[in-house]
C-alpha cells in the first residue's frame, strides 16, 4: 500500500498519510457493506466490481433506480443516495439536499448529474445595462420601465435585486463599486460570475424521472418514463446488465402493453410503429382517468387546459401520475391539472397564474421579485 518503509531489520518508517488513508480504507468499506445491504434488501445482487463512489456530483449524468437513500450527518441537511445505474453500475452519491430528492421513492428512476452551472440571467442583465464597463442601476430602472416587462410593475425591486446580486460579486472580488449609483463591470464578468457559482454550488443537480417503478410503468395509462426512452434514440446506451437489462426487458413488455392497447402496431418483420402523438395521447389519457376520480372527491367539475391558455385559481395540491407530477388549480366552481414546477411549491394555498405552453406552465407569480434572478 505504500504507507511503510523498511530501513533495517525489524525497522519501518511509517507514512504521514497511513492514518488518512486507512481511514479512508475503513470508510469504504462501511459504505461498501451499506450497498450490499440495501441491494440485498431489494432482492439484487451486483458484482462489487461494479460499485462506483462519489465524494461529488459526477461528470456525467446517472440514470437508474433509487434502492436505498438515508441522513449522511446528524443535522440532517444531506442525504445519502445509492443508484442502480441503467450503466451496469451501482453509485454511492452523498451530500445531496433531501429537497431535491423528496419524490424519489425507493424504486423511483432518478437523473444525477453535475452541478448547474448555468449563467443567470440577472448577469446576462446586468453586462447588457452596462456601458463602458461601468452599470447604472439609475440607467437599467430607465429602461426597466421604458420596456415594461417587469412581473407586477415593481421596478424599483426588479433593479433593486440587481444590485443586491452585484453586492454578493463584490464581496468575492468580481466587480467594484464605484460609489452609490455606479459598479464597474470586467470584460468577462458573466463567465466569471458563474465561476463563482460553480465553486459554490456544490449540490449536484437531480431530476426525479419517473416516481413510479418499472413493474407499475409497464401497465401504466399515462406516458411513462419506459414510453420516453422507448422513443428515444439513445436506448441503445442501456447496459447489458443489472439495472440496464431490467429496463430492456421491461421495455419489451411496454411495447407488447401498447400493441394489446391499440397504441402500436407489430408488422410481420417484428418492427414496432407507435400511434401519433403517443407520449400527449397517454398523458391525456391518465389525466381524464385522474380527474374523473377527482371529481366525484371534490364535487367539482373538471376543465383541461389547452395549450395557450390563461389558468388560474388557488393551488390547493399536488398530483403524482405516471406521467409526472401535477398541480391541482381549483376555482369555485371548476378545477384543472397542470404540469407542477418547483417554484410554484411556494404558492401553496395562495392564488396564481399561468400560461400553458407545450406541456409545462410558464408561471406568473405576482410580486415575486427576480423569480430569473
Amino acid at each position: 500500500m505504500g504507507l511503510a518503509t523498511p530501513h533495517a531489520p525489524g525497522v519501518w518508517e511509517l507514512s504521514e498519510r497511513m492514518e488518512p488513508a486507512l481511514r479512508e480504507l475503513g470508510e469504504r468499506g462501511d459504505i461498501i457493506r451499506t450497498m450490499h445491504k440495501a441491494l440485498k434488501a431489494d432482492g439484487l445482487e451486483r458484482d462489487p466490481m461494479t460499485f462506483q463512489i462519489h465524494d461529488r456530483p459526477p461528470e456525467a449524468p446517472i440514470v437508474g433506480r433509487v434502492v436505498d437513500k438515508y441522513l449522511s450527518d446528524e443535522m440532517g441537511e444531506n442525504l445519502t443516495v445509492v443508484v442502480d445505474g441503467i450503466d451496469g453500475r451501482t453509485h454511492h452519491l452523498s451530500g445531496i439536499d433531501p429537497a431535491r430528492v423528496e419524490d424519489a421513492r425507493i424504486g423511483s428512476v432518478i437523473e444525477i448529474g453535475p452541478a448547474e452551472t448555468t449563467q443567470r440571467p440577472s448577469d446576462r442583465t446586468i453586462a447588457a445595462i452596462a456601458e463602458d464597463g461601468v452599470y447604472r442601476p439609475s440607467r437599467h430602472l430607465e429602461q426597466a420601465k421604458f420596456e415594461g416587462r417587469v412581473p407586477g410593475g415593481d421596478y424599483e425591486g426588479y433593479v433593486d435585486a440587481h444590485v443586491r446580486r452585484l453586492e454578493a460579486l463584490r464581496r468575492a472580488g468580481i466587480v467594484e463599486r464605484i460609489d452609490a449609483g455606479q459598479w464597474r463591470i470586467p470584460e468577462d464578468f458573466e463567465s466569471r460570475a458563474a465561476a463563482y457559482d460553480a465553486g459554490r454550488n456544490r449540490q449536484a443537480s437531480i431530476r426525479v424521472l419517473s416516481s413510479f417503478d418499472l413493474e407499475r410503468q409497464i401497465g401504466a395509462d399515462g406516458a411513462t418514463w419506459l414510453d420516453r426512452t422507448l422513443l428515444s434514440p439513445y436506448a441503445s446506451d442501456l447496459g447489458s446488465a443489472g439495472f440496464g437489462q431490467e429496463v430492456r426487458d421491461a421495455m419489451d413488455r411496454r411495447r407488447k402493453h401498447h400493441v394489446e392497447r391499440g397504441d402500436a402496431t407489430r408488422n410481420r418483420d417484428g418492427r414496432i410503429f407507435y400511434r401519433r402523438n403517443l407520449l400527449a395521447t397517454l398523458r391525456e389519457r391518465e389525466t381524464a382517468h385522474a380527474s374523473a376520480e377527482l371529481a366525484a372527491s371534490k364535487g367539482l367539475p373538471f376543465r383541461a387546459a389547452a395549450d395557450g391558455e390563461t389558468v388560474s385559481g388557488k393551488f390547493t395540491g399536488t398530483v403524482q401520475l405516471s406521467s409526472g407530477k401535477f398541480a391541482l388549480v381549483e376555482k369555485s366552481h371548476e378545477f384543472t391539472l397542470v404540469p407542477w414546477r418547483p417554484v410554484i411549491d411556494r404558492q401553496l394555498g395562495r392564488e396564481v397564474m399561468g400560461v400553458v405552453q407545450g406541456g409545462s406552465v410558464s408561471w406568473k407569480l405576482g410580486r415575486t421579485r427576480g423569480i430569473g434572478l
